[in-house]
C-alpha cells in the first residue's frame, strides 16, 4: 500500500494510583468516561471515531479482498435456513431464516396438525436497530404466553416482554433491568427472573405474576455476596424450579415449588468454598453433580426430603471428565470429555444395567445433547460435528440404540470434505505437560516449514473450545492456510484440573502453552516463525496480549477482539459489573499483595514495553459490560505510543454494540470477512 494514513495519537494526561505500597502511573485512563455506562464524554468520543475512521482508510484498500472473501463466506450459509422441528407438550417448534434476512423468526404447528404459526418475528423486532439480540425466550406451561427478552443496543440490559400467542397481543407486562433466563411457574399465571441491580449484577430471583406492578413483584432470593450471581431454571421434569448462586468455584442451590413459589424454599446443600454442584431430578431423587471430592465431578444422588443426605452413584474417573447429567423419565444422560473428546452416556436408573455410550465415527468431534425439552423422549436429539464434517442432527433411539441423521449442514456453493485433513496432535510445554492441538488443513498442505498458520485459543473459565466446523474457516484453508486449536490450560479441555492448572497463579501456564505449540507446530513442519496469525477474544484477547509481550518475533499478525488487556486496573476496580465475581479466577488485587503483584507481571497493558510489535486488528464494543471499551483504546493507545516499528495497528469499536460484536448474520459475517482480509494481507496472501 501507498500513501499510507497517519494514525491517531491519543493525548496522555497525568494519572496515577498507588496500592500495595507501588505506584501505576496510567496516562491514558482518561479514556475511561467516568459517567459508564453512558459514554458522552466528548474527548473519548474523538478518540473513538478517530479510531474508527483510521481503520476505514486502512481497510479501503483490502476493500476488495474483503467483499470477495464475504461472498464466499455468504455463499456457504442457506440463506432460507430452518432447524428441526422438535415437540414440547403440544407443540412442534422450530426456526427459519427469510432469504437474506439477518435475524430467524420463530415457530410453531400443533403436533396433530394444523396450521404454521410465527410466534415470534425477530426481523421485525430488530428493524431500524443498529443491535438486537433475542435473550430468555419461554413458552408458557399452558402453551398460551410467550415470555421474550430483548437487548437493543449490546449493554445486556434486557427487557422482558410478554405475548399473547393465541391473539398475537403484547401484554402491558414490561420488565426492564432483566439479566437472566425466564421460568414460569405451573399456573402459566406468573415467572421467575433475575433483576439487575446498580452494578450490573444478578443478586435476586423475583417472582412476577402477570397483570400486577413490577414493583410488587416478590424478591424469592437476596444474594449477600457481592462475587456471586444468581440464576433461576428448572429440573427436566418440571417437578422443581431452581435457584442457584454461586460464582467461579462455589454454589449453592434452592429447589421451589413450581405451583406456588413463595413456599419456604429447600437448600440442596449450603456453599461449601471450593465445591461446585448442579441438580436434576427423578421420582423423588435428586441427582447431584459435584466436584466435592475430585475435580473430574462425581455423580451423587440424595432423596428430596433429605437433600444433603449423598451417596454415590457414578465416582470420579482419571481419564473420563463428567461435565453434566440430564434426567429422563426412563432414563438418565451423563456427558463428558474422555482424553478431550466429547462423550454421552445412558445410564438406566436401575444400576444393574450396564450403561450405553453413544459411538461416533471420527477421532476428533464435538457432540452432545440438543434440543430435548421433555421429560419423556423415546429419542434424543443429538449435535455432532468435526473440523471437516458440517453440523450433523441426529436422533438416537433409547429401544435400538441407533442414531438417525435428520439434517446435515447444507453448504449451497458446495463443500468437498475430501480436500482437507484434520489432526490431533499432542505438543509438548516447557514443562513437559502435553497440550492437545486440534488442526485442520488441504491435503496437499506443505510440511517443509514454509506454510502458513492460523492458531486460535482461549483459555481461561474452565471454556474449552470445541474442534467443531466453521464454513468461514473454509476461506483460510482453501488459501492454503491451515487452522489450528490450542486446546492450552485454562480451558477444561482435559478435565477440570486442566483449568485449575492455568489460573490464578498458575495463570502464566496458558500463555506459555499457547507459545510451546506454535513452536511445535513449527519444530513439526506445520510453519516457521513470522508465517503465524494468532486470534483470541475477550480473556483469550489477554492471552493475545500475553504473548506478543513475550514472543512478538513469532507472529506475522494478531487479532484480538474485545480483548481484557487492563486486568490489573480492571480488577481493582469493585464498581466494574463482573469485577467481585472475577476474583476466584484472577485473585483479588485490593486486598492481596501477592495477586497485585502476579496480575501486574503479566497484565498486558501494564507491560507493554519499547520492542517492535506485529501488526495488530484490535476490537471493542462501546456497550460491552463485559470487556468494557477503554481496555482496548488504552491498550491500542499504549502500543502506538511504545513499540518502536511502524507496522500497522488498527482499533475498530463499534459504537452501537457490545460483546459479540455485531447482531445480525451478514453483518457479523462483515466484520469476520474484514478480519480474515487483514490477516491475508499480512500472511501475504491476498488472492
Amino acid at each position: 500500500m501507498t500513501d499510507f494514513p497517519k494514525p491517531p495519537v491519543a493525548a496522555t494526561r497525568p494519572h496515577s494510583f498507588t496500592r500495595h505500597g507501588v505506584t501505576i502511573e496510567d496516562p491514558w485512563a482518561w479514556l475511561k468516561d467516568p459517567a459508564y455506562p453512558n459514554v458522552a464524554d466528548k474527548d473519548v468520543l474523538a478518540y473513538l471515531e478517530e479510531e474508527n475512521g483510521y481503520f476505514e482508510k486502512v481497510m479501503a484498500p483490502l476493500k476488495p479482498l474483503s467483499e470477495t472473501l464475504f461472498t464466499e463466506m455468504r455463499g456457504r450459509i442457506k440463506e432460507d435456513e430452518s432447524t428441526v422441528p422438535q415437540k414440547d407438550g403440544d407443540w412442534l417448534y422450530w426456526t427459519d431464516y427469510e432469504t437474506g434476512g439477518e435475524y430467524p423468526r420463530w415457530w410453531r404447528r400443533p403436533v396433530g396438525g394444523g396450521a404454521d404459526v410465527m410466534i415470534l418475528d425477530e426481523p421485525a423486532l430488530a428493524e431500524g436497530k443498529e443491535y438486537f439480540r433475542l435473550g430468555a425466550f419461554s413458552v408458557s406451561p399452558d402453551g398460551r404466553l410467550l415470555a421474550y427478552a430483548v437487548d437493543d443496543n449490546g449493554s445486556e440490559r434486557f427487557e422482558v416482554r410478554v405475548k399473547n400467542l393465541e391473539t398475537g397481543e403484547l401484554l402491558p407486562d414490561t420488565i426492564p433491568g432483566m439479566l437472566s433466563e425466564i421460568v414460569w411457574t405451573a399456573d402459566s399465571r406468573g415467572f421467575l427472573y433475575g433483576l439487575a441491580n446498580e452494578n450490573w449484577r444478578t443478586d435476586n430471583a423475583r417472582w412476577h405474576r402477570l397483570g400486577e406492578p413490577v414493583a410488587q413483584d416478590v424478591e424469592l432470593f437476596k444474594e449477600a455476596d457481592e462475587g456471586y450471581r444468581v440464576a433461576v431454571g428448572e429440573t427436566q421434569s418440571r417437578n422443581y424450579l431452581l435457584v442457584s448462586t454461586g460464582d467461579h468455584v462455589t454454589s449453592e442451590v434452592y429447589l421451589l415449588s413450581p405451583e406456588d413459589p413463595s413456599r419456604p424454599m429447600v437448600c440442596v446443600s449450603p456453599r461449601k468454598p471450593g465445591r461446585e454442584y448442579d441438580v436434576d431430578e427423578h421420582d423423588g431423587t435428586l441427582f447431584i453433580h459435584t466436584n466435592d471430592v475430585d475435580p473430574q465431578f462425581r455423580l451423587v444422588t440424595a432423596p428430596v426430603a433429605a437433600p444433603g443426605e449423598w451417596t454415590e452413584r457414578i465416582g470420579p474417573s482419571a481419564h473420563f471428565y463428567m461435565t453434566g447429567v440430564t434426567c429422563f423419565a426412563d432414563y438418565f444422560i451423563v456427558e463428558g470429555r474422555e482424553d478431550g473428546l466429547d462423550q454421552i452416556e445412558l445410564h438406566r436408573y436401575d444400576a444393574a444395567i450396564a450403561p450405553v455410550r453413544l459411538k461416533f465415527p471420527e477421532a476428533s468431534y464435538v457432540a452432545g445433547l440438543g434440543d430435548n425439552p421433555e421429560y419423556a423422549m423415546d429419542k434424543l436429539r443429538i449435535g455432532y460435528e468435526s473440523m471437516v464434517t458440517p453440523g450433523t442432527v441426529y436422533d438416537y433411539s433409547v429401544a435400538t440404540g441407533t442414531l438417525e441423521t435428520l439434517k446435515v449442514q447444507e453448504i449451497p456453493s458446495g463443500y468437498d470434505g475430501s480436500k482437507y485433513r484434520t489432526e490431533r496432535l499432542k505438543i509438548a510445554a516447557r514443562d513437559g505437560t502435553e497440550v492437545p492441538v486440534s488442526i485442520v488443513y488441504p491435503k496437499d498442505f506443505p510440511r517443509d516449514g514454509t506454510g502458513k498458520l492460523y492458531l486460535y485459543a482461549y483459555g481461561a473459565y474452565g471454556y474449552a473450545i470445541p474442534p467443531g466446523f466453521s464454513t468461514s474457516r473454509i476461506s483460510f484453508l482453501d488459501r492454503d492456510v491451515a487452522f489450528a486449536i490450542a486446546h492450552i490450560r485454562g480451558g477444561d479441555d482435559l478435565g477440570q484440573q486442566w483449568y485449575l492448572d492455568g489460573k490464578l497463579e498458575k495463570r502464566t501456564n496458558s500463555f506459555n502453552d499457547f507459545v510451546d505449540v506454535a513452536r511445535g507446530l513449527i519444530d513439526r513442519g506445520f510453519t516457521h516463525a513470522g508465517g503465524i496469525a494468532i486470534a483470541g477474544r475477550s480473556a483469550g484477547g489477554e492471552l493475545m496480549g500475553a504473548v506478543i509481550n513475550s514472543d512478538p518475533d513469532l507472529w506475522a499478525v494478531v487479532v484480538a477482539d474485545v480483548p481484557f488487556v487492563d486486568v490489573l486496573n480492571t480488577m481493582l476496580d469493585e464498581s466494574l459489573p463482573l469485577t467481585p465475581g472475577e476474583w476466584p479466577e484472577w485473585g483479588n488485587p485490593v486486598t492481596d499483595p501477592a495477586a497485585f503483584a502476579l496480575i501486574r507481571s503479566y497484565s498486558p497493558y501494564d507491560n507493554v514495553t519499547a520492542q517492535a510489535y506485529p501488526p495488530l486488528f484490535i476490537s471493542g464494543g462501546l456497550n460491552d459490560p463485559r470487556v468494557t471499551y477503554w481496555e482496548p483504546a488504552k491498550w491500542a493507545a499504549k502500543l502506538r505510543a511504545t513499540r518502536t516499528d511502524d507496522q500497522v495497528l488498527v482499533l475498530k469499536t463499534n459504537m452501537g454494540a457490545g460483546h459479540g460484536g455485531k447482531s445480525g448474520r451478514w453483518e457479523s459475517l462483515q466484520e469476520a470477512a474484514d478480519e480474515m482480509a487483514f490477516v491475508l494481507w499480512k500472511l501475504g496472501t491476498t488472492a
